[in-house]
C-alpha cells in the first residue's frame, strides 16, 4: 500500500506539518478522505499511523455510536467532537463505519431515521460550516462504499 500511504500523508498529514506550503501555492488543502474496503485491509491502522506520524491528536469514533437514541442526541455528540478536536488540534477525526449514519438518504419521515439524517446533516455542517477546521481532518472509513 505505499502508493497509498503517500498519497494520505501528502492529503492529511502534510497539511497539518506544513500549512504553508498550501498557503504559498495558494489553495485550500483537503478536509480529510474516505477509506473503503473489506474488513481487515488496515484501515484503521494507517490512520492510527498517519495521526502518530503528524504528531496529531487522535479522536476515533464508530459511526453507530453517533446513532443515539433520543432527539438531538446524535448532533450534540458530533458538535463534542468537533469542538474536542479543535481544542486539541493538530488532530485528526476517524469515523468508522460512517455508513451507519452516511447511507443514502431517503424521505423517509420516521422519528429513527429522521434523527440518523440529523446526525449525518451536523456532520457535514461540522466538515463544510462557517467555521474553519483549522489544523482538523477528518477520515472515515466504511465497508459498504455503495451505500
Amino acid at each position: 500500500m505505499k502508493e497509498q500511504i503517500k498519497e494520505i500523508k501528502e492529503v492529511i498529514e502534510l497539511p497539518l506539518q506544513k500549512p504553508e506550503v498550501f498557503k504559498k501555492i495558494g489553495i485550500e488543502p483537503p478536509k480529510g478522505v474516505l477509506f473503503y474496503g473489506p474488513p481487515g485491509t488496515g484501515k484503521t491502522l494507517v490512520t492510527k499511523a498517519i495521526a502518530n506520524d503528524a504528531k496529531a491528536t487522535f479522536i476515533k469514533v464508530s459511526g453507530s455510536e453517533l446513532v443515539q437514541k433520543f432527539i438531538g442526541e446524535g448532533t450534540r455528540l458530533v458538535k463534542d467532537i468537533f469542538l474536542t478536536a479543535k481544542e486539541k488540534s493538530p488532530s485528526i477525526i476517524f469515523i468508522d463505519e460512517i455508513d451507519a449514519i452516511a447511507s443514502t438518504r431517503t424521505d423517509d419521515t420516521i422519528g429513527a431515521e429522521r434523527e440518523i439524517q440529523r446526525t449525518f446533516a451536523q456532520l457535514l455542517i461540522e466538515m463544510d460550516g462557517f467555521e474553519a477546521l483549522q489544523d482538523v481532518r477528518i477520515i472515515v472509513a466504511t465497508n459498504r462504499p455503495d451505500i
